[in-house]
């Protein structure tokens, strides 16, 4: 059987039989020197890893990189191109577990997420969701980041 692009699913009560179900990979997202400043000046976070590529060229990774929160933050763009959930008042961002950063995302580099159901439960009247999503970097054999995103649909 092969890995799904995007599962789409009728009901939130749909969500209960996926787990261990795989999803992905998305389309490629290119990470440009662009979107970096542009996080940087979104959290003041100015470090020149991040933003100087005149310094980061003799730096440890020889060029600029992304914060590893910029790409977790990517994460949110992933999920619903991953999982589609149908018939919904609504979904929120319940919250993440494990978030690790085995890898750097250098300026200029393409991504694509992927991710696996590790869990589902009853939520009050919605399902409770854990989606564990690794931000892939194209070339690389290591991941960028590992996240468990948990989410809440309601019906």
């Amino acid at each position: 059987m092969s890995t799904p692009r995007q599962l789409v699913v009728n009901h939130p009560n749909d969500l209960f039989n996926l787990v261990g179900q795989t999803i992905g990979p998305t389309e490629p997202v290119r990470v440009e020197q662009s979107r970096i400043d542009q996080f940087a000046d979104a959290t003041d976070d100015h470090q020149w890893i991040h933003v100087d590529p005149v310094r980061a060229a003799d730096g440890p990774f020889g060029t600029t990189v992304a914060h590893g929160y910029l790409t977790l933050s990517l994460a949110n763009l992933f999920l619903p191109q991953l999982l589609q959930v149908n018939n919904v008042s609504m979904g929120v961002n319940y919250g993440a577990d494990n978030i690790r950063f085995p890898n750097i995302v250098r300026a200029g580099s393409q991504i694509t997420g992927r991710g696996e159901v590790i869990s589902v439960e009853p939520n009050k009247t919605g399902a409770k969701i854990v989606v564990r999503i690794t931000i892939d970097v194209e070339g690389e054999e290591r991941p960028a980041c590992v996240v468990d995103t948990i989410s809440i649909f309601y019906p």
